[in-house]
C-alpha cells in the first residue's frame, strides 16, 4: 500500500459513523446536557420588556428630544464660521513649515499655497457672533446659538469620520447616537419610530451606519422615511388588502410571534413584534404627518418650501419639527453636498442657499412654540477644511484638526462662541473639543453619565464615548 492509498484509508477511518459515535461520545453527551440546561434557563428568563418604553435618566435632563442636522460632507469652516484675516493676508504664500511638521493631507501635499476665505464675515446678535455673508438667516438667529470652533476628530476620510461622529467610532457596527439615546430613554411616541432619518441631496458615504443600532437590539435602530410616495417602503397595502384583512393576518402572526418568544426569550422576536405593530399604526399616522398642506403659507415660506410635495433639505427641517411634537425622539437630516475640493465658491454659496434659511427657521418655529428649551438642535459636519488650496485656487482637502459646529435650545449656552484656532484655521489654539467630548456633553443634556449609559456585548461594557469623553461645561447655560 503506497503512501496516497495509507492517507486515503485514514482519512476514510477518522470520518466513518462508527469512529465518530466511538470517539466523539462524550462530546455528543455534553452537546445534549447543555442544549437541555440551556432549554431549562430559557424557560425560566423572564420575557423581555417593552424595549421601547419611557425610562427615566440618569438625573433630570435639559433635553428630552434631538434634531440632528448633519451636514455630510465637511462644510468649510473657513467660508462659514472661523474668519480668518491672516489667511488672506497670506493667500498664495507656502505655510510655514513648522505648521506641517507631522501633518498629513488626505490627498493633496500638505506644502500647498494658502487659500485665503472667500467671503466676508461680520458680527451678528448682541452677542456679536462673527458668520459669513452666506448665512444671513443664521444670522439672524446668533443670540440663539452655541458656536464651537474647535472640534476635533481622528479620522479624515468621509465614512469613517461619518461614522465616528455618529457613532464615536471609525468602525462599522456600533451604535449610532440616536440610537444611544432611545436605548437610553425610550420613545414616548405609540404611532411614530422613536428614531426617524430624513435625507435630502443624495446619500451619505458612511451610509445606514450614520443611523444604524449596531449591537443593540434592532428596535432601536433609525427608521428612513423617504421623501416622495409612501414614507417607508410598503406602507401602503396592496390591491385586495382591507384593514379588516391585514388586522386578522397581523393578529394571527404575532400569535406565532409570542409563542415563539415565549419558548426561547429572544429580544429580537420582541422587536419584530413591535415593528409590525408599529408599522401597522404607521399607516395612519405617517401619510398625516408627511402632509404638509396643513401648514399655512407662511410657515412654508418661512422654511423656503416652494412646493409641500417637493422633496428638499427645507421640507425635512419642517417635518422634522413636526415629528419631534409628536414625540418622536430622535430626527436625524443627512445632506451630503458639502465635499468642495474644487467649485469651493459656488458650492458653499449653492449649499448655504439650500441649507441656511430652513436651519434657521426650525430653530426660530421650536422657540415660538416653546419646543426649543428642551430640544438639541445640532448643525455640523464630520470634519473640516484645510487652509491651503486644492483644486486650482477654488477648492479645500480634508481637515480633522479643527472645525466648526453650532448647538442651539436643550440647556446650551445661547450667543456663545466657544474655543479659538490659530491665526491660519489650522489647529486648536484653545479650549479643543474632542467627538469624544462633544458625545459626552450631548448626552449629559439628556440626563445621563456618559460612563453610565452602557450596554454590555461580547464580554465588555460598551458605550458611546468608549473609554474618552468629558463634559464641556464651558457651553452649557
Amino acid at each position: 500500500m503506497n503512501i496516497s492509498q495509507q492517507l486515503q484509508h485514514r482519512r476514510a477511518q477518522y470520518l466513518s459513523r462508527r469512529w465518530f459515535l466511538r470517539e466523539c461520545g462524550v462530546g455528543l453527551a455534553g452537546i445534549a446536557a447543555h442544549s437541555l440546561l440551556a432549554s431549562e434557563a430559557i424557560a425560566k428568563a423572564p420575557l423581555p420588556e417593552n424595549q421601547l418604553a419611557p425610562r427615566q435618566p440618569h438625573f433630570p435632563a435639559k433635553a428630552t428630544r434631538v434634531i440632528y442636522l448633519f451636514q455630510a460632507g465637511a462644510p468649510s469652516h473657513l467660508e462659514l464660521f472661523d474668519n480668518k484675516p491672516e489667511l488672506t493676508k497670506h493667500d498664495g504664500q507656502l505655510p510655514p513649515a513648522e505648521l506641517l511638521k507631522g501633518y498629513r493631507a488626505a490627498f493633496i501635499n500638505p506644502n500647498s499655497a494658502l487659500l485665503g476665505p472667500k467671503f466676508s464675515f461680520a458680527r451678528h446678535g448682541q452677542c456679536g457672533m462673527e458668520l459669513s455673508e452666506v448665512l444671513p438667516h443664521t444670522a439672524k438667529i446668533a443670540d440663539d446659538l452655541c458656536l464651537v470652533r474647535t472640534m476635533q476628530t481622528d479620522a479624515v476620510n468621509h465614512a469613517p469620520a461619518q461614522i465616528m461622529m455618529n457613532s464615536g467610532s471609525q468602525q462599522f457596527g456600533r451604535p449610532s447616537f440616536g440610537s444611544w439615546m432611545l436605548y437610553g430613554l425610550g420613545s414616548e411616541s405609540a404611532d411614530l419610530p422613536g428614531f426617524v432619518v430624513l435625507t435630502s441631496a443624495k446619500g451619505t458615504s458612511g451610509g445606514a451606519s450614520n443611523y444604524g443600532c449596531g449591537f443593540l437590539p434592532t428596535t432601536y435602530g433609525g427608521t428612513p422615511f423617504r421623501s416622495a410616495g409612501d414614507p417607508v417602503l410598503y406602507l401602503s397595502n396592496p390591491p385586495g388588502i382591507d384593514v379588516e384583512t391585514q388586522r386578522v393576518s397581523l393578529d394571527a402572526l404575532n400569535r406565532l410571534n409570542e409563542q415563539a418568544l415565549q419558548s426561547n426569550s429572544d429580544p429580537e422576536i420582541a422587536a419584530r413584534i413591535q415593528s409590525y405593530e408599529m408599522a401597522y399604526r404607521l399607516q395612519t399616522s405617517a401619510p398625516e404627518l408627511m402632509d404638509l398642506g396643513q401648514e399655512t403659507r407662511e410657515t412654508l415660506d418661512r422654511y423656503g418650501i416652494k412646493s409641500p410635495k417637493d422633496a428638499s433639505f427645507a421640507r425635512n427641517c419642517l417635518l422634522a419639527r413636526r415629528l419631534v411634537e409628536r414625540g418622536v425622539r430622535f430626527v436625524q437630516l443627512f445632506h451630503e453636498a458639502w465635499d468642495q475640493h474644487g467649485n469651493l465658491t459656488a458650492g458653499v454659496k449653492q449649499n448655504a442657499v439650500d441649507t441656511d434659511k430652513a436651519s434657521a427657521a426650525l430653530v426660530s418655529d421650536l422657540k415660538q412654540r416653546g419646543l426649543l428649551d428642551d430640544t438639541l438642535v445640532i448643525w455640523g459636519g464630520e470634519f473640516g477644511r484645510t487652509p491651503m488650496v486644492q483644486g486650482g485656487n477654488d477648492g479645500r482637502d480634508h481637515h480633522n484638526r479643527c472645525f466648526s459646529v453650532w448647538l442651539a435650545g436643550g440647556g446650551v449656552k445661547a450667543g456663545h462662541t466657544h474655543g479659538q484656532t490659530d491665526e491660519l484655521g489650522f489647529n486648536v489654539a484653545a479650549d479643543p473639543v474632542h467627538v469624544h467630548d462633544l458625545h459626552a456633553t450631548l448626552l449629559n443634556q439628556l440626563g445621563f453619565d456618559h460612563t453610565r449609559l452602557t450596554y454590555r456585548f461580547q464580554g465588555r461594557d460598551y458605550r458611546l464615548t468608549d473609554v474618552h469623553g468629558r463634559v464641556v461645561k464651558e457651553i452649557l447655560a
